[in-house]
């Protein structure tokens, strides 16, 4: 089932997308549901994916510590979508989670057709190594 397209505009990087390529957006997004206490992304782990939380609460963890939780509207792994790289947290159900999910290889044409995507993106990014620093 494609992802509602109400709650992926809520998504800071997606809000100034026009209604085409939000659909388009959405409609490439799978549902995910997981049970509480199961792992969604291990920190280190390789992630090739974003995913944003339509339902249920998770936690994010840094080192073993944890750091937030997160619940309806948030999303968590826009760093995976650009480099494939090891995720930067865990992220743990803390209660059922119901998620939309899209791969990098899904979105990366996206990012590359639209500047503005691109550019909140980048701004999104600085904002997460900014808090890194001063959490550091």
């Amino acid at each position: 089932m494609a992802a509602p397209q109400e709650l992926v505009q809520k998504v800071p990087i997606f809000s100034e997308l026009d209604n085409r390529e939000l659909r388009g957006l959405a409609s490439s997004m799978k549902e995910r549901t997981f049970n509480a206490g199961d792992t969604v992304a291990s920190e280190g782990q390789s992630g090739i994916g974003f995913f944003i939380i339509e339902e249920g609460e998770a936690t994010v963890s840094v080192g073993g510590q944890e750091v937030a939780t997160l619940g309806a509207g948030d999303h968590f792994g826009e760093v995976a979508l650009i480099d494939d790289g090891a995720r930067t947290a865990t992220i743990t159900a803390k209660s059922e989670l119901k998620c939309y999910g899209i791969t990098s290889w899904e979105f990366r044409p996206m990012v590359e057709q639209n500047a503005g995507l691109a550019w909140k993106l980048l701004k999104q990014m600085a904002k997460r190594l900014r808090d890194a620093e001063q959490r550091a």
